[in-house]
């Protein structure tokens, strides 16, 4: 059987060989606990610390400023709610925006139950939030800002280091979540200025259920897991040598390879985007034209719903839509609510997302499947 043509990166990754590579003798024969006293735990703690520092590498951070998660949601958990917890006696009102991803969203959303407050700010049209509005926000009890550093529906960039420079001139606290652009653009602490900064090992190439959060030295953090003294005494639990193993292997040839993968990410999405567009002439662009993650092709077509899209090339394209249909209503991803995109292309929207192992000549047949599908199903051409 053939496997459809797999435009669905941000989705999830597949794992990168040398990751695999890296893991196996974790799987097969390395199985002690870092944490114990014996010969077994040498090796998997000397593992434990490459990985850090295969991580901080990325980053361009201190090793003992990265703490190992169970993924990015637990990032964005823990340093959203350690924050607010942390510094609950100087204030409690938190911003972020209306185009983040659920795991921040819904974090601030369990807040306010706590009674803390929430701003949300808008974005504009390509899904930028203006650094006026942020200053506007920032109030005397503001004691945090959360926000992403590339969105995953539509792949803009925010100018977070601009962004950050305000806030923390006035002590607020500054978080990110880089799961989507670490290993497709830069990803400097030093330079985006931020205090908090989440990983997602899934989008790297490593495998699920592992991340991590970035935590500037002297940045206080209430504990998110109790229990022995991990990370630190930071984090609970012991650690998944294997999977950090991943994350730290994915870490390293996401920073050895940044600028050849970024190329080539942005050579098949151009490709592409330019292939569809001559062959659907009347298809919207979602997202910054230019500062945007190099991979991510947000489309819309005018009329259809992304479903059916979706059905009707499923066997030779995997992709994700922006927006379900049901027979009643159509729900719209809050991405393209936010930035005000009519439902009549809303609803007929697709991510389009390429990665290290998409080949041009996966590009042109995916092409030639979508075209073929929107015309079939009415599309305006």
């Amino acid at each position: 059987m053939i496997r459809p043509i797999y435009l669905d990166y941000n989705g999830t990754t597949p794992h990168d060989p040398e990751v695999i590579a890296a893991m196996r003798p974790f799987l097969e024969e390395e199985f002690g606990n870092p944490s114990s006293g014996h010969l077994y735990a040498v090796k998997p703690r000397q593992a434990l610390n490459n990985a850090r520092r295969q991580v901080a590498g990325l980053l361009n951070c201190a090793p003992d400023e990265i703490v190992f998660t169970s993924g990015g949601t637990e990032a964005n958990n823990w340093a959203i709610i350690g924050s607010a917890r942390a510094l609950r006696n100087r204030g409690r009102h938190i911003v972020t925006s209306a185009f983040e991803h659920p795991a921040v969203l819904a974090v601030c959303g369990f807040l306010e139950k706590e009674g803390y407050e929430v701003t949300t700010l808008p974005v504009g049209e390509h899904g930028v939030v203006d650094v006026a509005d942020v200053e506007a926000a920032l109030r005397p009890d503001t004691i945090l800002l959360t926000l992403m550093h590339a969105n995953n529906e539509v792949g803009t960039l925010q100018p977070i280091a601009e962004i950050a420079a305000r806030a923390r001139a006035r002590g607020i606290r500054v978080h990110t979540d880089a799961a989507q652009s670490a290993g497709k653009v830069p990803v400097d602490v030093a330079t985006l200025g931020v205090d908090l900064l989440s990983l997602a090992g899934h989008k790297l190439y490593a495998p699920k259920g592992v991340g991590a959060l970035y935590v500037r030295r002297g940045v206080a953090l209430e504990a998110f897991m109790h229990g022995a003294g991990q990370e630190a005494g930071r984090r609970a639990g012991t650690e998944n040598i294997l999977e950090i193993v991943g994350l730290g292997k994915a870490c390293e040839i996401a920073a050895r390879d940044l600028e050849k993968n970024s190329r080539h990410l942005l050579s098949m999405r151009d490709r592409l985007h330019e292939a569809i567009a001559a062959g659907i002439g009347n298809v919207r662009l979602n997202g910054r034209p230019d500062a945007r993650l190099p991979n991510t092709l947000s489309l819309s077509f005018r009329n259809l719903e992304a479903n059916r899209i979706l059905e009707a090339i499923g066997l030779e394209v995997a992709a994700s839509a922006g927006a379900a249909c049901h027979a009643d209503r159509v729900e719209i991803s809050h991405v393209l609510k936010a930035m005000g995109v009519p439902v009549e292309w809303a609803k007929g929207t697709l991510r389009l997302t390429t990665g290290r192992m998409t080949t041009a000549e996966q590009i042109d047949r995916a092409a030639r499947v979508i075209c073929t599908a929107v015309k079939e199903l009415g599309g305006e051409a």
